[in-house]
């Protein structure tokens, strides 16, 4: 009779947070920085199409780093946790910290489980409140521990000389211009010399506590970008053409509020596809005889 095979509970869980943690530093470092009228989210992503920075709802946002159908899984459970919350409840009843316990219990269920393997993900989940002592930026390992960061947080791969530069030089209570350029120049950090990240490269969205609409995210790209980085904005090259910025202006370019932009439209509006009590789909009233 051969002799059954066993691993034991702490080399098992040591593996798989092994496996987790190299799949999380494979990809690129984000950055979450407190500035004065908000939370700043950024990091370098070549793709326009496949976001790492997204809204959950008015007031919350959702960035992650490691494998994107994982943490693209958990963005749009977060949404309709936070939709049907909201439309069932009240909308000031959807909470950054409960979107993120929820999170931290999945991940965790799905960390220690022998079925499946772990997620290779980090998540951020920010909220701004009405003063920026209210603001919280809640950091989710593959685990699923949840820590309360302040100020700033660093997560992904090149992290130790993203989060030194942080160090040196975050500065509590800046601006925005402050907060990307700090946010930029950390993210070009390496082990050896720095490098300059193009414009076009980066993914980089906030959530602007002045903004008038309900739904505080936006997301700066184009010529806002370049204007709040200053000379290193007008340094990178093969910026867009005069052509694409009168195509994409001004939602996308001049960073301003446009009423005919849907993402400025109160997320939420419309009800969700299924009934929150009987989670059937909603049937429309006979018509009138």
């Amino acid at each position: 009779m051969s002799t059954p095979f066993y691993v034991s509970p702490e080399q098992l869980m040591k593996d798989r947070a092994d496996f987790a943690r190299k799949g999380v530093t494979r990809g690129r470092a984000l950055v979450a920085l407190q500035y004065d009228e908000g939370v700043l989210l950024a990091s370098e992503n070549p793709s326009q199409a496949l976001h790492k920075i997204s809204e959950l709802y008015d007031r919350i946002a959702f960035a992650a780093v490691g494998r994107y159908n994982e943490f693209e899984n958990l963005r749009i459970a977060g949404v309709r946790m936070a939709d049907m919350r909201g439309y069932a409840y009240d909308r000031r009843d959807v909470t950054g910290q409960g979107l993120a316990g929820a999170y931290a219990q999945t991940l965790g269920t799905i960390f220690s489980s022998g079925g499946e393997k772990p997620y290779e993900v980090e998540i951020f989940v920010a909220e701004i409140g009405d003063r920026a002592e209210d603001d919280k930026i809640f950091r989710l390992t593959f685990e699923g521990m949840v820590a309360d960061e302040h100020g700033y947080a660093v997560m992904g791969g090149n992290a130790e000389p993203v989060g030194r530069h942080l160090k040196e030089h975050y500065e509590p209570g800046g601006d925005l211009a402050a907060a990307v350029s700090v946010a930029v120049a950390a993210l070009g950090q390496t082990d050896k010399d720095p490098r300059v990240i193009p414009v076009d490269d980066l993914e980089i969205a906030i959530l602007d506590r002045t903004r008038n609409q309900p739904r505080k995210f936006r997301r700066i790209t184009g010529d806002k970008l370049r204007d709040l980085l200053g000379d290193r904005g007008a340094e990178t090259p093969d910026g867009p053409s005069d052509e694409d910025l009168a195509i994409h202006a001004p939602s996308q370019v001049t960073g301003v509020d446009d009423p005919s932009d849907p993402t400025d439209v109160v997320s939420g509006g419309t009800p969700p596809l299924e009934d929150p009590l009987t989670g059937e789909p909603p049937v429309a009233p006979p018509p009138e005889g």
